[in-house]
């Protein structure tokens, strides 16, 4: 997938122009996301800007200079920045040094050959016993091309080396066409 070409084009039907209303539900109920927070494949920063407060410190990055350049256009909510950058190959400098992760679309959108790496890179870019919270498409009713789907045993396959479970639901909000085919997880990096 060229998603370079896909910003410059304007063919970005994920993009929905919010952050996740899951995601919202989420800071509603439990608080602002505290320390340093990594959005991987944050497109326009809608989640990186839904999180972002002035207490915290959130870094939405992206493959596509298109996304990033975009994102760096639209008005700051709180301590937000963004980076053109390789979640498969992070800078030094972003290993092992957030708080958490929060994944929301970047999952889906991998080839799904590439989910045992995706973990492993997540889990290295996450401080020892750091959280990520994640929206995964369980069944996005779309087949041969992102988003793709998972089921429940292969995340627990994909994560299980690098993580332990915390909790799970089901969104109550989400966007249109979504209803019940996404799963919130929490998940901690393993201490060691």
């Amino acid at each position: 997938m060229d998603w370079q070409q896909r910003y410059e084009t304007a063919d970005t039907p994920w993009n929905e122009g919010a952050p996740h209303p899951g995601l919202l539900d989420y800071i509603n109920e439990s608080g602002p996301f505290q320390g340093r927070i990594l959005v991987p494949g944050c497109g326009l920063g809608h989640d990186t800007r839904g999180i972002s407060t002035g207490e915290n410190s959130v870094l939405g990055l992206d493959i596509a200079p298109g996304a990033i350049a975009k994102a760096q256009t639209l008005p700051e909510t709180g301590h937000e920045e963004y980076l053109v950058a390789d979640l498969f190959n992070l800078p030094p400098a972003l290993r092992s040094s957030f708080d958490w992760v929060v994944e929301h679309t970047c999952f889906c959108a991998i080839d799904p050959s590439m989910r045992h790496a995706y973990a492993a890179a997540v889990a290295a870019a996450l401080k020892p016993g750091a959280q990520m919270f994640a929206i995964f498409y369980l069944d996005p009713a779309v087949e041969g091309r992102p988003p793709y789907g998972v089921s429940i045993p292969d995340l627990d396959q994909f994560f299980s080396p690098y993580f332990t479970f915390v909790r799970q639901w089901v969104p109550a909000h989400t966007f249109p066409d979504r209803e019940s085919r996404e799963l919130i997880r929490i998940l901690r990096r393993l201490e060691t």
